[in-house]
Formats: C-alpha cells, sequence, structure tokens
C-alpha cells in the first residue's frame, strides 16, 4: 500500500483535505482484512505533515499508541502552532451537492462500469507442500554419462531427468564439445 501524504490537507502540491485520521483509516481498513501489506511512503510535500503522517500510520499498523503531543526537539518549532501529532482537514463550506443528483450520478458511473470488459486476471494455482514432493536419495557418485559403471549410468539417468522436466533446456548447451568460450 502506497501511503503519500500528499492527499492530507495543507500540501503544497496536493489539492485533498484528509485529516491525518481520515488518511489512517485507509491503512486500517486494509490492515483489516489480515493479509501481509507492504506499506510505502510516497508523495507529501510538505515535510512537518510528512513526519507526523508516517509516524501516526507506522503506529496503526504495530498496534502502537503515540502522544498527541510532540516532544520538544530541534525540529520542534516546524510543528507549529499546535505541536500535536493530527493534520487537521480544513473547515469547508456546505455542500451543494443534492443527494438526488449523487444518487442519479452514482447509478450512471456503475452502470457504465458493468457494460467494460473485465481484464483478465492470473490465474491461481495450489502448489505442493515441500511434505508432498518426493524424496530422493541420490547416490554419491561423480561422473559423466557414459563413464563406465554406476556414476556413468546415474549421470545419464540425471541428465533424462533434468531434460524431461526442462531443468535443462536444449539451448542452453551446444551439441559438440564446444564450450560457451568458442575452443
Amino acid at each position: 500500500m502506497q501511503c503519500g501524504a500528499d492527499s492530507l490537507a495543507n500540501d503544497r502540491l496536493g489539492c485533498f483535505n484528509l485529516s491525518m485520521r481520515g488518511h489512517g483509516e485507509a491503512v486500517s481498513f486494509m490492515k483489516s482484512f489480515n493479509v501481509p501489506m507492504l506499506v510505502t511512503g510516497g508523495g507529501g510535500y510538505t515535510k512537518h505533515n510528512v513526519a507526523r503522517c508516517w509516524t501516526y500510520e507506522t503506529a496503526l499498523l504495530v498496534d502502537q499508541q503515540v502522544s498527541e503531543v510532540l516532544p520538544e526537539t530541534h525540529y520542534h518549532e516546524y510543528f507549529s502552532p499546535d505541536y500535536c501529532l493530527n493534520v487537521a482537514a480544513h473547515r469547508v463550506g456546505e455542500d451543494s451537492n443534492k443527494k438526488d443528483h449523487v444518487e442519479k450520478m452514482k447509478i450512471e458511473v456503475l452502470e457504465n462500469l458493468r457494460h467494460l470488459a473485465h481484464a483478465p486476471g492470473v490465474q491461481f494455482q495450489e502448489v505442493a507442500p515441500d511434505s508432498m514432493l518426493p524424496d530422493y536419495e541420490l547416490p554419491d557418485v561423480t561422473g559423466q554419462p557414459g563413464d563406465a559403471g554406476p556414476a556413468g549410468s546415474f549421470m545419464e539417468r540425471i541428465g533424462k531427468f533434468a531434460h524431461e522436466h526442462g531443468i535443462i533446456k536444449p539451448a542452453e548447451f551446444y551439441a559438440n564439445d564446444r564450450d560457451h568460450w568458442g575452443d
């Protein structure tokens, strides 16, 4: 999950108006699925808000409480005038959108989405756990295919197995004794 702080209120480049608590709700929502997460920072062009945001969201991810009052440091003045962790959203004017208009737009958007062709997904498949894989007991032998005795036949069997199971691909080796250095 990419947690760019440019959607917070008062960001220099962002035009959104999220509070830090609202921003953190997105992290809490994704965390509620109890799946492994990779959470990264990202945008955010007001450095004191970025520091606050990432502190707060890291605390959410590790289930820790952090104080709302920021400790006194060399950078304390960056967090004036309130010196607290929260980034509050702006007070905005009255919402002039009429409920019936919003509902009509929502229905129209959902209907348009219904007619879109879906993108093909990646097929998932179960992989056998290690306990179900066969255990091979390989003899401690050295040799080359074609050698006399058990070492040669063992190397031939390993070569055949590797070719049959795609471990060794025919294009990886030359057909004769020439190696990749050209001698």
